[in-house]
């Protein structure tokens, strides 16, 4: 893969120490690649990236997106923000700063060097839903007040500042929106629910689930996830999304936490708190748009996925 100036296309992945980013940057890195990942440590670490630390196309840097960013890339992913409640609600002002301010110099810097740039925006937007399942034409249920809105609406004024950025400066962007993905270098303290069962079941620890468990979740497979993204960038420049990348397949809450406990042969019970404030009760994704856009559907059945997901954290765990 190589550009029009003779070397290898060089990509920015911003976030890239993180879980996503570190599959994305390996998987670029395959395609034959140069890639700059850029991450702060938040909630990113460097053992996310050890397979491509001595790698010659492979080039690591600390830096926080709020600041300016000023490299010569030819591609931009904007994978930059903490993604999961504990962590986003840590710090909910710096979160809306990264997804914002974030944005901002992204855009700038992707404006500055031509580059196309990719935002990672998420299911999040669309709140809780009153629409199921979600299309990309649905505008959400979203509290702009509450303990989650950091997160919720930080990514839809990223969303806003993309498309005005591709209307304004004809600027080739593409924007997804990730639904729940789950698989190796989850962080174990995330407070996502895959994470969450899997390490419990493993300490054979009680399964914590929210409410009866009757509300409902689809979950991706991360390398199924990473190949969506990696096609949509490949698409022509005037396909710019929002597009819904993840798994129609819906499950319970109950039902993701009785797999967990079958696969891990645990001897965990399930004990029942109660729902936290705006938790969403249904979430499934409309992938339509990336069915015909893309060429793109999931491939990784939940049982195979939570197996491998189950074998990385019982070795890490160790």
């Amino acid at each position: 893969m190589s550009t029009h100036r003779g070397y290898s296309k060089r990509v920015l992945v911003t976030g890239g120490a993180g879980f996503l980013g570190s599959h994305l940057c390996e998987r670029l890195i395959e395609q034959g690649c140069e890639v700059l990942c850029v991450d702060n440590y938040f909630t990113g670490a460097r053992s996310n990236l050890l397979k491509l630390h001595n790698h010659p196309r492979f080039e690591l840097v600390r830096h926080d997106v709020t600041f300016p960013l000023y490299v010569e890339v030819d591609e931009i992913y904007n994978l930059a923000c903490p993604a999961s409640p504990v962590h986003y609600q840590h710090d909910p002002v710096q979160t809306t700063k990264t997804s914002v301010i974030g944005a901002i110099n992204m855009l700038g810097l992707a404006k500055r060097v031509g580059a196309p740039i990719l935002q990672a925006s998420t299911s999040e937007i669309y709140g809780d839903p009153t629409i199921h399942p979600q299309p990309e034409e649905y505008w959400g249920n979203v509290n702009t007040i509450g303990p989650r809105s950091c997160y919720d609406e930080g990514k839809r004024c990223a969303e806003t500042l993309f498309f005005d950025y591709n209307r304004q400066h004809k600027l080739k962007i593409k924007v997804i929106r990730i639904f729940n993905t789950y698989g190796p270098r989850m962080h174990p303290n995330d407070g996502r629910v895959v994470s969450n069962f899997i390490v419990q079941a493993l300490k054979g620890e009680p399964i914590t689930v929210f409410g009866e468990g009757n509300q409902t979740r689809s979950f991706c497979y991360v390398d199924d996830l990473v190949d969506g993204m990696v096609k949509f960038m490949a698409t022509a420049p005037d396909v710019t999304g929002p597009i819904n990348l993840g798994n129609p397949g819906e499950f319970t809450i109950l039902e993701l936490a009785e797999q967990v406990i079958r696969l891990t042969g645990s001897s965990s019970k399930i004990v029942h708190k109660p729902l936290p404030k705006d938790d969403p009760k249904q979430r499934q994704p409309d992938i339509a748009k990336a069915k015909a856009l893309l060429d793109w559907e999931p491939t990784i059945p939940l049982e195979e996925g939570l197996r491998r997901t189950i074998a990385y954290f019982a070795d890490s765990l160790k």
